[in-house]
């Protein structure tokens, strides 16, 4: 086999490797989220925060770091030892997931680098891609830091796990774009009415998914449980609370959840729309495919929201998100430049 083969080989296992563990650790942060673990780890410590607490003494320090915050002060106060050992291991394993990740993007760069498979464009990209991920550690911490400390909020500020979360998303659609430009897959035979569809998609779907995040963040899925009303109301009248005002959009349940709802039928309708804007066209049987994912992932979601968003429905409906958004992001580069005119390796 070629150097050029080889290398392109082991560099696209790499990035599959990058890409699944960062869906992986998309997973292992809801279900942190959705077990209201994200707290209880209240200082950042690079080096010795890989390792857990050992001994009762340890155990006995960190819960009593953790019984400073305002969670565990207004919503916890009964907690014993045992549950916080529970929601800590959470913390823990998606702090130290993410570790490994960083470890693995940096030792499969060097190894690279040394080996000379990468360099020129290719080089800038990948090292883009690590940096983007030390910045989602940088924004981890800045998530959970609004908190802790002299605060009176029980959960992460909903922007920042918003932002925290879309970043996770540019980094799995960057790793699987990169993924697909130096492999050999031809691109489609599409005029712009298809690329317009495949970008007008990958936005919506994009949006879509800070939205989620936001009702996440608000636990606003476990309120309005009824559909396609909301208590009744096709717009809820709790939708821009005086107190609230504008912030509404992005601190009101009911504003949250039904921008959320009102996005997702958009969604829907422009999938459905795309294929009979494709039929008999090329690129109809992947228009198809988006179709398919988005009622899906719109089916699953009344699922969720009438269930009261229970943990187990809900990680799988972001599950099925982040799918959908890295097949959006397949969808705009297979409608792209020409064939040829991707990265190349060296």
């Amino acid at each position: 086999m070629a150097k050029t083969e080889t290398a392109t080989l082991w560099v696209r296992r790499w990035l599959i490797l990058i890409g699944l563990m960062v869906y992986a650790m998309i997973l292992i942060g809801g279900m942190t989220r959705l077990t209201d673990s994200g707290l209880s780890i209240t200082e950042w410590d690079l080096i010795s925060g890989a390792l857990p607490p050992f001994g009762a003494d340890a155990w006995a320090s960190e819960f009593s770091k953790y019984k400073q915050t305002a969670e565990f002060q207004q919503q916890n106060y009964n907690m014993t030892l045992a549950e916080f050992q529970y929601i800590y291991w959470w913390e823990w394993g998606h702090r130290l997931f993410g570790r490994l990740i960083g470890l693995i993007a940096v030792g499969g760069f060097t190894v690279f680098a040394i080996r000379k498979w990468i360099g020129g464009t290719l080089a800038m990209h990948l090292l883009a891609l690590i940096a983007l991920g030390g910045l989602q550690g940088a924004i981890g911490w800045w998530m959970v830091s609004s908190g802790i400390g002299e605060t009176d909020r029980l959960d992460v500020a909903p922007y920042r796990l918003a932002t925290h979360f879309v970043l996770a998303l540019v980094i799995i659609g960057y790793t699987a774009w990169l993924w697909l430009d130096i492999g050999k897959k031809e691109r489609l035979s599409i005029g712009p009415a298809g690329r317009w569809l495949a970008i007008v998609l990958l936005v919506l779907i994009s949006v879509q998914m800070a939205s989620g995040a936001l009702v996440a963040g608000l636990d606003a899925g476990r309120t309005y449980n009824d559909w396609p009303l909301m208590s009744g109301e096709f717009i809820p009248s709790s939708y821009m609370p005086a107190e609230l005002g504008i912030r509404s959009l992005f601190e009101g349940r009911a504003a949250t959840q039904f921008n959320h709802r009102m996005i997702a039928y958009l969604i829907w309708f422009v999938a459905l729309a795309g294929i009979a804007l494709m039929r008999g066209k090329d690129g109809w049987r992947e228009t198809g495919t988006m179709a398919v994912l988005v009622t899906a992932q719109a089916a699953w979601g009344i699922l969720t929201l009438v269930s009261s968003a229970p943990l187990g429905l809900a990680i799988i409906h972001q599950a099925l998100g982040v799918v959908l958004f890295v097949a959006a992001v397949r969808f705009v580069w297979l409608t792209g430049r020409p064939a040829g005119s991707g990265l190349r390796m060296p």
